[in-house]
């Protein structure tokens, strides 16, 4: 398989219908804390750690971290974070990248956040679970209050991620379920989707369905549609992270012309037909080869067929570190790969707001907030 080029970018600042993308309200459902970190505080925190590092200074790490992700690997990718979360394993460290975190994401306008990362990753230096979330809260706090000094409101609170491989997803069901008043607003298995499906985990995740706790589950990424559906049946997952395979269940039925007519197996009609939102993350896809089946392009990239068909696709980042990107930058490759217009754009983040886990009340608050950011 060829390996993935890189996706195309505009240099200039990245504009839709004459506006520029960063300055629109933007919402980010699926975005890691531990592929979020700054390349600079990786290197500052290593070295102070006495870890070693694959590269001379923190622009060189930087470019280590972007090379090894760009391959058609998922498993590959997944070791980037190696590193990472080797620097995270002490509360004022977890503090200080979730407060960087929040500053980064309100500097690409983005207004509200739901950062997911896996806690049982966290403890090698004797923290705990508890002391872990409360860490990446603390830090969460003092980012939303320095941007709101800013003049930025945004908000960002906790998706857990349980590791799919491992054995505390049940653990961590039930942490999550502690501090569902205090940031934690949704579930999710990370790690190799590939042979760990999410009926390994049943106790989880029944118990989040007893107690009605929102669940988004990674899926239809380096696995295919059983893998989505097991998500849906298995985990009762409100949303997919990534998702994208879902496009293998749908196959072309006729063409008369330029018009294609798609037949869809029940699995996507289901998803489509629920509005079960996707959360592609298009150079993470083109990345570790979740769109391989399509092409090695951000071109091929199914976004836009499952977009013009009707599922409820948001855009994402997944890991802006190891992508070198940000939402901003995300919008602006399908802009330009698409053709894609401002109302595009503002469905996008509709979209994405419709799918958060907030109360409705707050939900219907953030669509007014970003239709009115996209009307001015």
């Amino acid at each position: 398989m060829a390996r993935p080029q890189r996706s195309r970018s505009p240099r200039r600042e990245a504009h839709v219908g004459g506006v520029p993308i960063r300055s629109l309200p933007k919402v980010s459902l699926h975005d890691h804390l531990d592929g979020g970190v700054r390349a600079s505080t990786v290197w500052e925190l290593a070295r102070e750690a006495d870890i070693e590092l694959p590269a001379a200074d923190a622009r060189g790490l930087a470019e280590w971290f972007a090379e090894q992700a760009a391959s058609d690997s998922l498993v590959e990718y997944l070791k980037t974070f190696e590193l990472t979360i080797a620097v995270m394993q002490s509360a004022d460290a977890l503090t200080r990248i979730a407060r960087e975190f929040v500053e980064d994401l309100a500097n690409d306008g983005v207004v509200y956040g739901e950062v997911r990362w896996a806690p049982e990753q966290h403890t090698d230096a004797g923290l705990t679970l508890e002391e872990a979330v409360q860490a990446v809260q603390d830090g969460l706090d003092q980012g939303e209050d320095g941007a709101d000094e800013a003049g930025h409101s945004i908000r960002v609170n906790q998706i857990l991620s349980a590791m799919r491989q491992g054995d505390r997803s049940a653990e961590v069901a039930r942490l999550a379920l502690d501090f569902r008043d205090d940031g934690v607003v949704g579930f999710d298995l990370a790690g190799p989707e590939d042979g760990f499906p999410p009926s390994r985990h049943r106790e989880a995740l029944d118990l989040l369905a007893r107690e009605f706790f929102p669940v988004t589950l990674h899926a239809g990424e380096a696995a295919g549609v059983d893998s989505i559906r097991s998500a849906l049946l298995d985990g009762r997952a409100l949303r997919l992270g990534h998702g994208v395979r879902i496009a293998e269940d749908l196959e072309e039925a006729s063409s008369e012309g330029d018009e294609v007519h798609v037949r869809f197996g029940d699995l996507a009609r289901w998803v489509r037909d629920r509005e079960v939102a996707l959360e592609l993350s298009p150079s993470s896809n083109l990345g570790t080869g979740a769109i391989a089946a399509w092409g090695d392009q951000i071109e091929d990239h199914p976004f836009d067929l499952l977009y013009q068909l009707g599922f409820c696709v948001t855009v994402n980042t997944d890991n802006r570190l190891m992508s070198r990107t940000t939402l901003t930058r995300e919008i602006a490759i399908l802009v330009e790969a698409f053709d894609y217009d401002l109302d595009d754009v503002l469905q996008f983040q509709l979209n994405a707001a419709a799918a958060t886990f907030l109360p409705v009340e707050q939900r219907e608050e953030l669509i007014d907030l970003i239709t009115e950011g996209f009307d001015r």
